[in-house]
């Protein structure tokens, strides 16, 4: 079974349970994906099926890929990610992937692009503490001591003002609360990374079936 799929972020809205409570969850549409590659162990070293997802035109696409999807004998797609399992030798190129996948209950973990905000300092970027805000304090917001005085230099990896967000983020446990394979639609409890329009990688990590 492919663990995964590709989806597309549309937005958050709210849903109502059994008992009429309401809850926050993030609308994705899912698929339908299709199988562009298979990898195994005994050809690529590590099991693996690759997931195409969105059309594109033909002439957008570079000539590497161009022939990449000829050889698979599907359709240019706009996005492709990997999945890893080791059911790859079972799949086959040009397989559809749909939403049904998921049901109601799954736990699943979601990758994509964080918002970017810019440049941020420390308290934001990192969650450093600040100093007094009392008259006569010299020290509010800034990093503070960035090294002993012996070193003369900055290590890496120091937490410093930087840019924030834009990069990949996972949030992990995101319970799906319905799967519409007729619009190709998930929904899932919480938000996700990213603003509307971004690409996600939607992994299943268990369920609560049993």
């Amino acid at each position: 079974m492919i663990p995964g799929m590709l989806g597309r972020k549309l937005g958050m809205t709210q849903v109502y349970d059994d008992t009429g409570r309401a809850v926050p969850v993030t609308v994705i549409e899912a698929g339908p994906c299709v199988v562009v590659q298979k990898k195994t162990v005994e050809v690529d070293g590590y099991n693996a099926v690759q997931l195409g997802l969105g059309e594109i035109r033909p002439r957008l696409v570079n000539r590497p890929l161009k022939g990449h999807f000829e050889r698979a004998g599907v359709k240019p797609v706009r996005r492709l990610a990997e999945f890893r399992t080791d059911a790859a030798a079972a799949c086959e190129p040009g397989q559809e992937v749909t939403v049904d996948m998921f049901e109601q209950g799954d736990l699943v973990a979601i990758t994509g692009v964080s918002k970017g905000k810019g440049f941020a300092g420390g308290v934001r970027r990192h969650g450093f503490g600040r100093g007094p805000m009392a008259h006569g304090s010299k020290y509010h917001r800034g990093p503070g001591s960035l090294q002993s005085r012996a070193a003369s230099r900055v290590f890496k990896g120091r937490k410093l003002p930087g840019h924030l967000g834009a990069q990949a983020t996972t949030v992990k446990n995101l319970t799906v609360v319905r799967a519409d394979a007729e619009r190709n639609l998930l929904l899932v409890k919480g938000a996700v990374p990213g603003p509307r329009g971004q690409w996600l990688a939607i992994r299943r990590v268990a369920d609560r079936r049993g």
